[in-house]
């Protein structure tokens, strides 16, 4: 089994509002409905949505697809991890083999892409398998149900690019042919090259 988590709960501060409601264009979906949407267009059934800084937002930018799961994660403050634990809390089962973790800032993956990930995991078994675009890796990033117990106990201040170190040797950095994984959207700037750039 493989499920994902969405992780909004940031409170958005170098954008100036929250990023869950932005459009990915001008007739285009929100930014969590757009990662939502290549979650299950994939071979995803069971997408939750962590919340934090701006629930109502969140909540308002899926009325559209009220079959997605949205916790409140109110210990938000503590970083990205913090967030991700949260949603491995929510999620955890014992047929829980992996977790697909995406980020709403990066709403322009493809869902080719995350079952290119999805189908290179269940083919290794790797603990971890992330996209890569040239020299660079992005997201959505996939840990195997062996690195729980790490995200579970890993310094928050350092959030699971600790995990990501300790599993190096094993992790597997995919070559993909989707900017998106890299679109990493964080401030206004950002955004209006986003909304500029052709559709994909």
């Amino acid at each position: 089994m493989v499920r994902a988590i969405v992780l909004a709960a940031g409170e958005s501060r170098r954008m100036g509002r929250p990023k869950a409601g932005l459009l990915t264009r001008l007739d285009g979906p929100t930014f969590v409905a757009a990662i939502v949407d290549a979650l299950r267009l994939s071979c995803i059934a069971e997408v939750t949505v962590v919340a934090g800084a701006h629930p109502d937002a969140v909540r308002a930018a899926l009325a559209a697809r009220p079959e997605t799961r949205v916790i409140d994660h109110p210990g938000w403050r503590d970083g990205q991890l913090s967030s991700l634990r949260a949603g491995l809390a929510a999620v955890d089962s014992p047929d829980l083999d992996a977790l697909v973790v995406a980020l709403v800032d990066c709403p322009l993956v493809r869902p080719a892409t995350i079952e290119t990930l999805v189908e290179a995991w269940r083919r290794t078994r790797a603990p971890i398998v992330r996209p890569a675009l040239g020299d660079r890796h992005g997201h959505p990033v996939i840990f195997d149900r062996a690195t729980f117990a790490d995200l579970r106990s890993a310094p928050l201040d350092r959030g699971a690019k600790a995990v990501i170190e300790a599993w190096r040797s094993q992790v597997i950095d995919l070559p993909v042919d989707d900017a998106g994984v890299l679109a990493d959207i964080d401030t206004p700037d950002d955004y209006d090259a986003a909304l500029r750039a052709p559709a994909r």
